[in-house]
């Protein structure tokens, strides 16, 4: 039965999981309310005791199209060991250069999750017209510890 908390008595158990998974299948919804899935990986932050997503990406037509119509997204991660994190979020663009410079550098040193990756193997800067940056605001997250399957979740006020 899952346990309904604060996110700080989930977080170091959201980024530990994170850590270790690293990739999420992000799924979104197109106009005839069809799920698409694609793996990602999202860095995630704590501000304000609240989770924080970003995630640098490809402005894709259909990823575009997708949120332009529904901007509700879900990010699932699961390991063989059966832990597993669910981020339930709403997704929009910033192409704040402060923004793009910021998430880069998140990107670099891994954040507090250690997800990481060097965004210049894709981008030749955080001012590359071709990165852009999602904002990832959760409204709800679930952490599920496999070894019992005890789940918590956290949910915006």
């Amino acid at each position: 039965m899952a346990t309904r908390t604060s996110f700080a008595a989930i977080e170091s158990q959201f980024n530990a999981y994170i850590g270790d998974i690293v990739y999420a299948t992000m799924t979104t919804v197109d106009a005839k309310g069809r799920p698409r899935a694609r793996v990602l990986i999202p860095i995630w932050e704590t501000v304000d005791g609240r989770p924080i997503g970003w995630l640098a990406t490809y402005r894709t037509p259909v990823k575009a199209a997708h949120l332009a119509n529904n901007p509700h997204t879900t990010f699932s991660y699961w390991s063989p060991r059966q832990n597993a994190v669910s981020v339930d979020t709403v997704a929009a663009w910033d192409e704040d250069a402060e923004v793009r410079r910021r998430v880069w550098d998140l990107y670099r040193t891994g954040s507090p999750a250690g997800a990481g990756y060097d965004l210049g193997n894709f981008w030749k800067s955080p001012a590359d017209p071709q990165l852009h940056v999602l904002r990832l605001t959760p409204w709800r997250v679930q952490v599920i510890r496999g070894a019992d399957l005890q789940s918590r979740i956290w949910r915006a006020d």
